[in-house]
């Protein structure tokens, strides 16, 4: 272990996190490499464009499927303020903040 009290880690744990780490910004490195040696046609940026959005439906939309009351308002207030704004990460941080407090509400 790593540390001691409630703050300790396990060396398998910190390893995993770091090699996660590694392979996202291998990940991302290797798409700009690969996208700065090839023509990007239209359809292709368009679809790049959308991209963020699909990951974050994707990875939401089940768990805003499965939830209740603070889920679903949250989902409300998340829509209405990228509806307004555009920004996907105010929505996000929205999304987030509101979550937590209509828990401890509901």
């Amino acid at each position: 272990m790593i540390g001691d009290g409630a703050l300790s880690l396990e060396p398998i744990v910190v390893g995993v996190v770091l090699a996660m780490a590694v392979v996202t910004y291998a990940t991302k490195t290797g798409g700009l490499w690969l996208l700065n040696r090839i023509e990007a046609s239209e359809r292709l940026e368009a679809a790049l464009s959308v991209l963020p959005g699909a990951i974050v439906i994707a990875v939401l939309g089940p768990e805003l499927a499965a939830g209740g009351p603070a889920e679903w308002g949250a989902g409300v207030l998340v829509v209405a303020v990228m509806w307004r704004t555009e920004s996907i990460l105010l929505a996000l941080c929205t999304g987030v903040v509101s979550v937590v407090a209509l828990r401890a509400v509901v």
